[in-house]
């Protein structure tokens, strides 16, 4: 009983030695000032929406500023679009999916619904967008459903997404927007062409991702179709997506420094692109490699990524049970600004 009383006094004894020493430090520390944030009360967002000279109420959308010369959207819808993270599916069957079934045949369709996000933030009513790989239209026809719509002009190689395009305005009944048939680099470098004689607003656009189309497929078109075959855009040896990735690097900052030479200083270029797979010794990290790439360009400035997980796509267990593979169920929107050279 006299060693269980001798070792409990000893631990007491440790014990009140440790708590000393933990006064003596807070004492030690008591002249490192905290952070303001620490000690003062946070005053919290403004409850009461103050209008001011150069504001609009428009009721439940918030305050609209006057003097933004952007877009049309209040300091509310403004901020709920700087969220870095876009979580949201846009189901093609539903309404909004507009003319999926005759858009399929490309690919990889941009929603029009995403494409219509983010034009409306970006330009204003009635601004004119440039789209160098429009595809089956995405961007126009977002651009379309924008309030007030914007017009647009896009540009592909592939002359049946261009008819496509055409037929789903004429079936949905929407306006349709300018195209021209051919190679962005050749039609953009003819200073001459009618329907590229202006200033443009925005770029948009979803470029092919070198030859990552021209790979067999996995997962998904796998599972769903039994089927591994790959899904060019097209066969013509200018398509970027027929180019090995250093060389789609070189070729895409070519069309797009034509691209923004085009576009209105103090305006945007938007960039959709998904990374490949790593490979040993090639990590494969794209949209990095098209920020570095496009930031080369003359009054060109990246301000930042919006990273879209597309809820519509479906989880597989790629690489088991052998190895982790990224499973990406998200896209880059890289988003640049043109400002004075």
């Amino acid at each position: 009983m006299s060693e269980i009383n001798e070792n409990l006094e000893l631990e007491l004894k440790i014990d009140d030695e440790k708590s000393k020493s933990l006064v003596d430090k807070v004492d030690e520390d008591k002249d490192q000032k905290l952070p303001y944030w620490r000690e003062e009360k946070s005053k919290g967002r403004k409850k009461k929406k103050e209008i001011g000279v150069n504001g609009v109420d428009l009721g439940e959308r918030g305050i609209y500023d006057k003097r933004n010369k952007l877009n049309d959207l209040t300091g509310r819808e403004w901020t709920f679009f700087l969220n870095s993270v876009l979580v949201k599916a846009y189901p093609p069957t539903i309404k909004d999916g507009v003319g999926f079934d005759l858009r399929k045949i490309h690919p990889s369709p941009k929603p029009p619904q995403l494409m219509k996000e983010l034009i409306s933030f970006f330009t204003k009513g009635d601004q004119w967008i440039l789209d160098p790989f429009v595809g089956v239209g995405g961007s126009l026809l977002g651009g379309s459903l924008c309030e007030p719509p914007r017009h647009g002009v896009g540009i592909d190689l592939n002359h049946l997404y261009l008819n496509a395009y055409n037929t789903v305005c004429e079936t949905d009944n929407i306006p349709l927007e300018n195209t021209i048939h051919g190679d962005s680099k050749e039609i953009l470098s003819n200073n001459d062409h009618p329907l590229l004689d202006r200033k443009f607003q925005l770029i948009i656009t979803d470029p092919p991702y070198a030859d990552m189309m021209n790979k067999k497929k996995t997962g998904q078109k796998l599972k769903f179709y039994g089927k591994d075959n790959p899904s060019p855009y097209t066969d013509d040896k200018r398509d970027l997506g027929n180019q090995e990735y250093d060389d789609f690097l070189i070729q895409f900052k070519d069309i797009m420094e034509l691209a923004v030479e085009k576009l209105e200083v103090g305006k945007y270029a938007i960039v959709f692109c998904k990374d490949f797979q790593p490979k040993p010794g090639k990590p494969n990290i794209l949209h990095a490699d098209i920020i570095n790439s496009l930031s080369t360009i003359p009054g060109l400035v990246y301000r930042g990524v919006k990273i879209w997980y597309d809820q519509a796509n479906d989880l597989f267990p790629f690489g088991y049970p052998y190895a982790y593979v990224m499973h990406q169920m998200h896209q880059y929107i890289l988003i640049f600004r043109k400002e004075e050279e």
